[in-house]
């Protein structure tokens, strides 16, 4: 046999690929042993972790009594929203009450398979990690459950701890709960941006409007929040809001929540957001803070968590009406005082892109106040200025416009008061749609107003502006009430056998300063004039402060001071002088609405009250007040005394100081008086209708002249009447009844044990009817001195 170079191969030596795929094999098999084993071993660690950290995860059995922190709300009688405290602003929302848009848009970009996965998504997982690949920007894939599970239990740190606490709870949360019952908590508990918590109180924070109402477009706006508050925010950020809102509209119509003609439609829509700051539509912010103390002051910090609602006795369109009648009174005051200047003066750049950054900056300071707007001069001359509002628009003015601004536009003004390029000045849309330039009032205001029956307030307005100042000037501001506190004079009178027809001197008196004590005092009437005897009646119409001081003076003092304590006013601050008959002492707002309701309701004492009930947000009543009746109040003067009083005010309103009340309001049934304090520091007037009783004051905080020719009857009594043309809107005319004990002698009335008697005829008048009363100037003899002494003082 030849020999051959390739040697054999032995049997029992392995073949060399054989050697090589049986130990890649091995390795094979190793590694995979290694793998099990760890997964094994890591399975066994989860494990035990799971098991280890289940006992710790927190309680979640209260969830199935879901009670977030739900802010104190403050409305009207009527169920208008007035105010809100609470770091969290939410309107919990059971499940069933959520409109399907809303929910169908929360699911479609939250979690489309919520109702078939159980809590965690694994489909949604791995969809979310293909998408994932090669992406900047991941794709989430937390379910609504685990979401519930974070936001309530768990920070938003990302930990793997946390995650494996999150997986744990939201197991739990699936199995102690329904479906419904977490989309509930989630809608009502997830952060949504500006205060707000859950989709209810998002609908009003951005619409305005309640969940139940919101468009497609608006839920797909609303649903987009979730995942960025801020970021998405339509209010900060709308083109990034609308870019998302879009993508939301599509994933409903992928899903199947709504058609293509209603994504068209709802990618079309133009949404209206809330602008501004404000989030009442009643200008209550007064009534809102008192309401807030009185709760506090009963729940403690509680209040603001508890859900309360609180429902006050306002009527929303008579509140609407007392605001802005009381601004309008301030500004047509603030027309006729001088111009005091711009309020800021900033350097326009010429660029007109770098301009509108720089005004944009320079209002973000000088926010708006109710109607009266802030704006820049662009451009000002004695004929026209041109100013520039936020949104970039020149508003020319020109004409009346310009009239309360004539001294900052003179060639003469000095450079604090000259109107510039760059100054910030205020503006107001006129009646006509035009503009006016006008400045933000220093003067400040009040009004109040309530039923008299039952002393349910049913206006209150505590000044020009609650951001501007927050002192409540109804029930904080201690004023002279002037000439509006003579009835309360006259109607101690009554008791001491005047009548309306008593005739009293209208003559000057001075008192020394032996007699006072002090300073010499002699009394003026407001006109200046002094027109001899006349009836009580007209004395009172007329306003006059000599006939006040001697009835004050025949009825003593004392026994003045001690009358009007019965219609809820201090005796302490009613000193016992007879400045007294000229509203020299101190009362608020409040303190005389109370006084007049006494004359309204026919002479019963009933106090203003704010509060009718307070509900739990279930809508469960808490408390309630039931209204008063008259029979069961306090009678704090007798019915004739209150009769005869109310056709004395009648007077004033019909040919009195007052006479533009009924010549405005065109029935007989109003009742009131002016009043204008000594030196014009505070204007009044107070006045009702037996079903409304309304006080208006105008004065400013550091007291100070108003202006010699402003009283109550030009600056209060307007807005009065401004008001009551609303309030007493299908009121019927009351027609008052005489109370038994009054007998009518030459066409008036008087207390019928005086008509016997013959009560007190006149005051001031000599024996012979010559008019009488000049305090002597020369130091009275001593007997004489004590008399007039004891007259002043007691």
């Amino acid at each position: 046999m030849p020999r051959t170079d390739t040697p054999s191969t032995p049997k029992n030596t392995p073949h060399p690929h054989r050697s090589v795929l049986s130990w890649i094999t091995r390795i094979l098999a190793w590694l995979v042993g290694i793998a099990v084993a760890g997964v094994v071993a890591g399975a066994i660690v989860v494990a035990i972790g799971l098991a280890m950290a289940y006992p710790n995860l927190p309680d979640i059995s209260q969830l199935a009594d879901y009670r977030p922190k739900l802010p104190l709300r403050v409305y009207s009688q009527e169920g208008a929203l007035l105010g809100e405290f609470g770091e969290e602003r939410r309107n919990l929302t059971p499940i069933n009450e959520i409109p399907d848009v809303m929910k169908n848009a929360v699911l479609a970009i939250e979690d489309s398979r919520f109702f078939e996965h159980g809590g965690v998504d694994y489909k949604g997982m791995v969809r979310a990690a293909l998408a994932n690949l090669g992406k900047v920007k991941s794709q989430g894939a937390s379910t609504i459950t685990m979401q519930v599970a974070r936001n309530v239990y768990l920070s938003s740190e990302k930990t793997f701890t946390r995650k494996i606490y999150e997986i744990l709870l939201t197991f739990k949360l699936e199995h102690l709960l329904t479906k419904n019952q977490i989309l509930e908590i989630y809608m009502n508990q997830i952060y949504l941006g500006n205060r707000a918590y859950g989709f209810a109180a998002a609908a009003e924070t951005y619409f305005g409007k309640p969940l139940k109402s919101i468009t497609i477009a608006e839920a797909a706006m609303l649903a987009g929040l979730p995942k960025a508050p801020s970021a998405y925010n339509p209010i900060s950020n709308p083109k990034r809001a609308r870019s998302r809102q879009l993508y939301i509209i599509e994933r409903m119509q992928e899903n199947g929540f709504i058609t293509a003609a209603q994504a068209a439609e709802a990618k079309q829509e133009d949404l209206k957001l809330r602008s501004g700051s404000d989030d009442t539509r009643i200008h209550a912010e007064y009534v809102a803070e008192m309401v807030r103390q009185m709760i506090f002051a009963q729940y403690g910090n509680e209040a603001y968590t508890r859900g309360l609602n609180v429902y006050t006795t306002l009527n929303a369109g008579d509140q609407e009406t007392a605001y802005l009648a009381l601004r309008k009174g301030i500004m047509d005051y603030e027309r006729r005082q001088h111009y005091r200047g711009p309020e800021r003066f900033v350097e326009l750049p010429k660029d007109a892109a770098e301009a509108e950054d720089a005004i944009d900056d320079a209002l973000a300071n000088h926010p708006d106040n109710g109607n009266v707007l802030a704006a820049v001069v662009l451009e000002a001359s004695a004929k026209k200025v041109v100013v520039a509002r936020a949104n970039g628009e020149p508003i020319t003015i020109t004409g009346d416009g310009l009239k309360p601004v004539q001294s900052g536009l003179s060639d003469k003004a000095p450079p604090n008061i000259k109107l510039r390029r760059g100054a910030i000045v205020r503006v107001v849309q006129t009646p006509k749609q035009g503009w006016e330039i006008t400045q933000l009032p220093e003067v400040e205001g009040a009004f109040v107003s309530s039923d008299p029956r039952t002393g349910a307030i049913k206006a209150l307005v505590g000044g020009f502006d609650f951001d501007k100042n927050k002192f409540n000037h109804v029930t904080q501001a201690w004023r002279q009430p002037g000439s509006s506190f003579k009835p309360f004079i006259y109607s101690a009178a009554l008791e001491k056998g005047f009548s309306p027809s008593t005739v009293i001197n209208d003559a000057p008196l001075f008192f020394s300063a032996g007699v006072t004590g002090g300073q010499p005092w002699e009394p003026k009437n407001y006109d200046g004039r002094y027109d001899g005897p006349m009836t009580m009646r007209t004395g009172l119409a007329r306003s006059k402060n000599l006939v006040s001081i001697r009835v004050l003076q025949a009825v003593g003092p004392k026994f003045a001071q001690s009358w009007v304590t019965r219609f809820g006013f201090d005796a302490d601050k009613q000193p016992a002088y007879l400045t007294m008959a000229l509203g020299a002492g101190s009362v608020t707002p409040m303190q005389l609405m109370t006084g007049y309701s006494v004359f309204a309701n026919g002479g019963y004492r009933v106090n203003p009250y704010l509060i009718a009930r307070v509900t739990d947000h279930r809508g469960h009543v808490i408390s309630e007040v039931q209204p008063p009746s008259l029979a069961n109040s306090e009678r704090a003067i007798d019915a004739r005394n209150a009769f005869i009083m109310d056709s004395l005010l009648q007077e004033v309103a019909r040919s009195g100081t007052a006479a533009r009340a009924q010549g405005t309001l065109k029935r007989p049934d109003i009742y009131g008086k002016t009043g204008t304090t000594n030196d014009a520091f505070d204007a009044w007037f107070a006045g009702f209708q037996p079903t409304n009783v309304a006080v208006t004051w105008i004065g400013y905080d550091t007291p100070r002249n108003l202006g010699s020719r402003e009283t109550g009857g030009g600056l209060s009594l307007p807005i009065w009447i401004s008001y009551m043309e609303r309030a007493l809107k299908g009121v019927p005319v009351s027609e008052p009844t005489v109370p038994p004990g009054l007998v009518n002698v030459s066409g008036d009335w008087m207390y019928e044990e005086y008509a016997r008697s013959g009560g007190v005829a006149n005051v001031g008048l000599d024996s012979g009817g010559a008019a009488s009363g000049v305090a002597p100037t020369a130091p009275p003899a001593t007997e004489e001195r004590n008399k007039i002494l004891d007259l002043f003082r007691n």
